[in-house]
């Protein structure tokens, strides 16, 4: 191949590999059913393209389990008055979501009760917060 088509195919590349890039749906979450969990928080990631919450959670056999909680990008629960420092490990809140279908413990994130009281709820992909 000769060096004046290399861009060219480069650039080939990048237009059919960049789909492939593209955002997943929800559809591995069980939109019909909420799950509720109370938990230590291990870690909160503030991040692109989903910030997420890790907790650490009993079950009824005393048996811990860590959940993860995904939730929408930093710039959409910014523009609601999210903080990277909201949540730190230690911890104790409540999470309600759509936990994954496969059973994993996952969840695509709909509430957080925090330990100051107050509540923060995403609705449909629309983030707000209740004040």
């Amino acid at each position: 191949m000769k060096i004046r088509y290399f861009p060219a195919v480069v650039a080939g590349l990048f237009v059919f590999c960049v789909p492939l890039f593209a955002h997943h749906g929800a559809s591995v979450y069980d939109s019909a059913k909420l799950t509720t969990l109370k938990g230590t928080v291990v870690e909160y990631k503030f991040m692109n393209p989903h910030s997420e919450l890790t907790i650490d959670v009993k079950d009824a056999a005393g048996k811990t389990q860590r959940w993860s909680a995904e939730a929408n990008s930093l710039v959409s629960m910014s523009r609601i008055g999210w903080t990277k420092d909201m949540f730190k490990p230690g911890d104790q809140i409540t999470v309600t979501g759509n936990a994954a279908k496969s059973g994993t413990y996952a969840m695509r994130l709909r509430t957080v009760l925090a330990p100051n009281g107050k509540l923060y709820t995403m609705d449909r992909g629309e983030d707000y917060a209740d004040q």
